[in-house]
């Protein structure tokens, strides 16, 4: 497929889509918080944390350990990963315990992993 084959001829607009679109579309501030959620997701260590934590809560020392990384850098992660609320904790004793923020986190991921998974299988 040439590159042209993309771009729309037309110099019509279709006034009832843009008018939906328009209607439809998130506050700013919404979507940039939107983008600073994917931002964080873009991130391979992060996306390692999320598939960990979706298996179970972990501490920082069991995340250290299943990602061969120092306990330092995983809560520099999940420093910023609280911020954008993907992850909470919860502290039992002198143990902090992680897990995914909540059900739309684990969705999201989920979703995103089975699609790329999907991609994958359809190249092979």
């Amino acid at each position: 497929m040439s590159k042209n084959e993309f771009v729309c001829d037309c110099n019509c607009i279709h006034e009832e889509q843009v008018a939906k679109a328009i209607a439809a579309m998130p506050e700013s501030a919404v979507l940039e918080q939107l983008a600073k959620f994917y931002k964080m997701i873009g991130d391979s260590t992060r996306c390692k944390i999320l598939f960990a934590l979706s298996e179970s809560p972990m501490c920082v020392c069991d995340l250290a350990n299943v990602l061969s990384m120092t306990k330092s850098a995983i809560s520099h992660q999940l420093s910023k990963m609280r911020e954008c609320n993907m992850v909470r904790c919860e502290k039992i004793g002198k143990e902090v315990y992680y897990q995914l923020d909540d059900h739309h986190v684990s969705a999201i991921f989920e979703l995103s992993l089975m699609h790329i998974k999907h991609h994958k299988e359809e190249q092979q």
